[in-house]
């Protein structure tokens, strides 16, 4: 993970915050709110390091409390625990396939809304229950579902035409003979 990659995550995780918050479009469409930080540390923590997945979790959850009625931290422990988890056993998800991203998608979103609501009930918060919290959790499972394979072809185009390439070729060619021994 470079400085340019980490900095595109953090980035769009303010503009996720941001976004939920100026836009609440999904909120009154579905009556729901489709959160966008879930998807992006998926992505995170299919394609960085620990760190940096530390790192995005960290900031979008603060930035999202900060910007929400939830206590400072609600939202940054289940971030933490659900990019930690996809984290430690990416080697075993197939990431490029988009099946996989849709449903690491619908489960993290699934994640984020369980454990929110777990740590909120625990705080002595009285969220109000009913059958609108199931269909909230639907709703951010599934918006967590559609739109991971969409942050993975954003952050593709992003790198394929801001990042740079390594290079490959090294100075020698490999068709040049060396001649050895006396002349």
């Amino acid at each position: 993970m470079n400085l340019a990659h980490l900095l595109f995550l953090l980035t769009a995780a303010f503009l996720a915050v941001f976004a939920q918050a100026a836009f609440p479009v999904g909120r009154m469409l579905l009556g729901a709110q489709i959160d966008l930080l879930p998807p992006l540390v998926v992505y995170t923590a299919l394609s960085s390091t620990l760190s940096g997945v530390c790192l995005v979790s960290v900031w979008g959850g603060l930035l999202f409390d900060s910007l929400s009625a939830n206590p400072l931290g609600t939202s940054l422990a289940p971030l933490l625990l659900t990019g930690v988890a996809i984290y430690i056993n990416r080697e075993l998800i197939l990431k490029d396939q988009v099946f996989a991203q849709a449903v690491l998608g619908t489960c993290a979103g699934a994640a984020f809304a369980l454990i929110s609501l777990l740590i909120l009930l625990h705080l002595g918060n009285r969220p109000a229950l009913g059958w609108g919290t199931l269909w909230q959790i639907a709703v951010t499972a599934t918006g967590g579902g559609v739109l991971t394979p969409i942050t993975y072809r954003f952050f593709g185009w992003l790198h394929h035409h801001l990042a740079h390439g390594q290079v490959t070729q090294t100075s020698f060619r490999p068709d040049r003979e060396i001649r050895r021994g006396r002349n």
